[in-house]
């Protein structure tokens, strides 16, 4: 770097042009370093805060949607299903809370509620729309949207997606009270598209992994009939 002649007072005159333009960007060098990392700081502060107050959004929509939904829940076990699904002038049904609360747990939960309506309604395709966008953890209610959207294909003679619902139904969080009667779900629709020697496993499995269940003579039953079939065959 070129230095400059010195004043009186000893400070320095940078004479060359070079030289200023150096120390020129040697300052907004370390000035962007700064302004990046103030950058992050504030733009994960952002974050931070937009999440908070969308969690906060969510969490007062969820209030006020659990109350809507108590009255459709209600019209529902009535088999009100139309009131369930569209509400009463008053009350919001499932289809409102979807559209009114999206986002919130409540919402999800009428995607299964709406879903089961429409299965009673004989609507089979609506029924499979709203099922498929349920989600949840719970292994009761998932692995009964599962069985539910494979009674609705079943409806239909669509075999194969039935069998491929139905196994999903059996195999979350799989249990000793709901996963033999999802595997007689299972093994009739194998049995309906054909698949003889897949229906006969899955009476096995019931056999072999839920010897307590309430289904284990029927499945031994159904088991013995469909190996004399196949042998015929």
């Amino acid at each position: 770097m070129a230095k400059g002649k010195k004043k009186d007072d000893g400070i320095e005159i940078l004479e060359d042009p070079n030289a200023i333009v150096e120390k020129a960007n040697e300052f907004l060098e370390n000035k962007k370093n700064r302004i990046v990392v103030f950058s992050i700081g504030g733009l994960l502060a952002a974050i931070v805060l937009g999440l908070a107050g969308y969690n906060y959004y969510i969490s007062d929509m969820n209030k006020t949607a659990q109350e809507e939904l108590f009255q459709a829940q209600f019209y529902f076990e009535a088999d009100s299903l139309g009131l369930a699904l569209n509400g009463d002038g008053n009350n919001y049904g499932f289809l409102e809370i979807i559209d009114e609360f999206p986002g919130t747990k409540v919402a999800n939960l009428s995607h299964f509620y709406a879903g089961a309506s429409y299965l009673r309604l004989g609507d089979f395709d609506g029924a499979i729309r709203y099922l498929k966008e349920f989600s949840s953890s719970d292994y009761l209610v998932q692995a009964r949207a599962y069985a539910l959207i494979g009674d609705a294909y079943m409806e239909q003679d669509d075999f194969n997606n039935a069998v491929d619902y139905y196994e999903q139904a059996a195999e979350y969080k799989a249990n000793e009270y709901f996963s033999p009667v999802y595997l007689k779900k299972l093994a009739i629709a194998q049995e309906n598209g054909g698949d003889l020697a897949s229906a006969v496993a899955a009476y096995q499995k019931i056999i072999d992994d839920y010897p307590q269940s309430d289904l284990i003579h029927e499945a031994k039953k159904h088991k013995a009939r469909l190996e004399a079939l196949a042998a015929e065959l």
